[in-house]
């Protein structure tokens, strides 16, 4: 077999690689992860290059390495350029970790004793060294989930952990290769020596918990979709590989069911429902969101499949919340404003934009309840003339027209027909299944005294938009907040507390999992939740 050299630009990175493998292959190898929102299928287009000097755009995932090649990779098709949501809420707590149970003269040494609290998400990874003597977050380090490169959500990486000879040992390496540079981050950021980290505790999804331990994912693709195992664990580093300090411990907190995971029972934590005594719904959006109504006496959680649209995937001009994406679009007087992540020219639409843009197209009269965008003679007379020249259309497919990028050689930012049927989907099953929970709780929208918004696509969204498009029951906006990346906090209580580790046990326990697929009004919920 030959073997060739890639070289990646802008990166100046060089590898050599065997014939026949793919330049996204090629990418993972040299380190540089691509968007695959299909898992390299070769169907969302995502993952565009220039290959040699002409600069021909070819998909990475399906081209294939057969001569010398020089890539240079455009930054919308680069994964790792997110915005990442590193903070979450803090509660007050009595400092207790369980660690010392486990090792007692560790108290003996405070201030030589650390842990690392990690949140594994789908799309990104974030850990914290703290301090277990003080309780203080000495630095954070975050990074793209570098199974990324196998898959842009959980079903494709149960897919290729199934189907790939070495699939499931390529996803457990991965992210323990990207704990352990994150790792590696922390000790120099805070000057730290590895050997002072006894415990890491981490959060994530079922199938990000299976794939850090190791464990079989592939019952989690198949019916009844059940976990291997939804307890905690404990493990020693060595086992897993774990660059800390060779006598300490991993610990994963619980999960509760096969799609609802321990970064749930995190958010739990952190968001207080062991003492909630008003009815409360905690919501995490993402490719599946994650939700839990109910107060301490009583709760219940679901997961909605609301798909990829919400991260930017199958959105024509969609992308994660990189430069140049839209991230806000407001109404004026007389046309829209937007933001743009890097204040600069705007290239992308992310999920926070795209909630706002079809908000404020409803607003304004150009979307209709049934989700289609009017052609120009069905509009309301008083509706701004540059309003009005934004409409547009697509592949003969009506268009909205958000950013025109006049004198410049960026092409304009279209919201096409499609891209508002692919949000109407995803907030369809998000709405459905908090409308399911609400039917199985007995509560109305005005019974839901608090929403409580996590992790980084609910830190973003505008209350009035989510509201506008149905995404969340009907409450004053004053009800919603948003609690960052309560899944991290949670791990950090858990991290720093047995009496917050017994807790999220607790409340992994009395959290009841509702199947809202089986529910037999599901199809009518969910499609009378299309309408806006």
């Amino acid at each position: 077999m030959k073997h060739y050299a890639v070289i990646f630009n802008p990166d100046c990175r060089e590898i050599t690689i065997h014939s026949g493998a793919t330049i996204l292959e090629a990418a993972a190898q040299a380190g540089i992860i691509l968007n695959t929102t299909c898992g390299g299928a070769g169907t969302c287009n995502k993952c565009a290059v220039l290959v040699g000097p002409k600069r021909k755009k070819v998909q990475a995932c399906q081209y294939l390495v057969e001569s010398d090649l020089t890539v240079t990779i455009p930054s919308e098709s680069r994964f790792y350029e997110q915005q990442i949501l590193q903070h979450g809420l803090e509660r007050e707590f009595d400092i207790a970790p369980h660690i010392h149970e486990r090792i007692p003269e560790l108290s003996e040494k405070p201030h030589a004793v650390y842990g690392v609290a990690v949140d594994i998400g789908t799309t990104s990874v974030v850990a914290k060294l703290i301090d277990l003597a003080g309780g203080q977050c000495r630095a954070t380090a975050s990074a793209a989930n570098p199974q990324i490169q196998y898959g842009d959500d959980v079903i494709s990486r149960i897919s290729y952990a199934s189907a790939a000879p070495d699939g499931q040992a390529d996803l457990h390496r991965v992210i323990i290769d990207c704990l352990n540079t994150l790792i590696d981050q922390l000790c120099e950021d805070a000057d730290v020596p590895h050997d002072y980290i006894y415990e890491l505790t981490a959060a994530g999804n079922t199938t990000m918990n299976h794939l850090f331990l190791n464990f079989p994912v592939e019952q989690l693709g198949q019916h009844p979709y059940e976990a291997y195992s939804v307890d905690a664990h404990d493990r020693r580093p060595g086992d897993l590989g774990i660059k800390i300090n060779p006598e300490g411990n991993i610990h994963t907190i619980e999960n509760i069911a096969g799609f609802v995971g321990s970064d749930t029972t995190a958010v739990a934590v952190a968001v207080g429902f062991d003492t909630i005594d008003e009815m409360t719904l905690a919501i995490d959006i993402g490719t599946n969101g994650e939700i839990v109504l109910g107060t301490k006496d009583k709760m219940y959680a679901a997961s909605c499949a609301a798909g990829p649209a919400l991260e930017g995937a199958r959105i024509e001009q969609g992308s994660r919340a990189i430069d140049g994406a839209i991230e806000r679009v407001f109404g004026n007087d007389d046309d829209i404003d937007l933001d743009v992540i890097g204040n600069t020219t705007p290239r992308s639409i992310c999920g926070s934009g795209l909630i706002d843009a079809v908000s404020e197209l409803i607003e304004l009269g150009v979307i209709d309840t049934t989700g289609r965008i009017k052609d120009i003679d069905e509009l309301d007379d008083s509706l701004p003339q540059a309003i009005a020249e934004r409409l547009t259309e697509v592949n003969g497919q009506p268009a909205f027209i958000l950013a025109h990028n006049k004198g410049s050689d960026v092409p304009p930012v279209i919201l096409t027909q499609k891209d508002v049927r692919e949000t109407q989907l995803a907030k369809a099953a998000i709405s459905a299944g908090i409308k399911l929970l609400q039917k199985k709780v007995g509560v109305t929208d005005l019974q839901i005294k608090h929403i409580l918004m996590a992790g980084a696509f609910g830190n973003y969204i505008r209350r009035e938009s989510a509201l506008r498009i149905g995404l969340l029951p009907n409450v004053p906006p004053e009800r919603i907040r948003f609690v960052g990346n309560a899944a991290s906090s949670g791990a950090r209580m858990v991290l720093l507390s047995s009496r917050y580790r017994t807790i999220a046990n607790d409340l992994a326990d009395a959290i009841e999992y509702i199947e809202i697929g089986h529910d037999p009004d599901f199809q009518m919920v969910f499609a009378d939740s299309l309408l806006f």
